[in-house]
């Protein structure tokens, strides 16, 4: 009679539900990443934005990063991926092009910084891009780690 081999047991860690989420490295960055993400856009909102076309960017990818971070850290807190592997790859696959996506903006905001920088008339337009310019390369940084980190669990 022939033995049947047990099925082998996955060595991959299992995606994390519930409050699971925030506990587990790569996936704790994703609360950071919509917060200082949603700080990019206020600030960048609060300026004049008096150039369209550098800010418009960045307005563009900061919201639409935030709202799809969020539904992904909703589908992972509502446990919607059913621990599939394709999930990973989507998420870092996600995370990959949004740091790169992230980081263009970042430049942009900080050349309309830099723009901000010799205009008198409005100190406080300046400060506001400087802000916005930071909270953009801490965000870059935030997608960046989140990036690599699923692969070194």
């Amino acid at each position: 009679m022939a033995s049947a081999c047990p099925p082998e047991a996955s060595t991959q860690p299992a995606l994390p539900s519930g409050p699971a989420v925030f506990k587990t490295v790569p996936y704790l960055f994703m609360l950071p990443e919509i917060l200082c993400g949603t700080w990019v856009w206020i600030l960048v909102a609060a300026t004049s934005v008096s150039l369209p076309l550098l800010q418009g960017w960045v307005m563009y990818v900061s919201v639409s990063s935030c709202l799809i971070s969020l539904l992904l850290l909703l589908t992972y807190i509502f446990g919607f991926h059913k621990n599939s592997k394709n999930w990973k790859v989507l998420d870092s696959l996600y995370h990959s092009a949004t740091a790169i996506l992230y980081m263009s903006a970042a430049v942009l905001q900080a050349n309309a910084t830099i723009h901000f920088e010799s205009s008198i008339n409005s100190p406080l337009y300046y400060q506001l891009n400087s802000a916005a310019s930071f909270f953009a390369f801490i965000t870059t940084f935030l997608y960046i780690l989140h990036a690599f980190s699923i692969y070194y669990q």
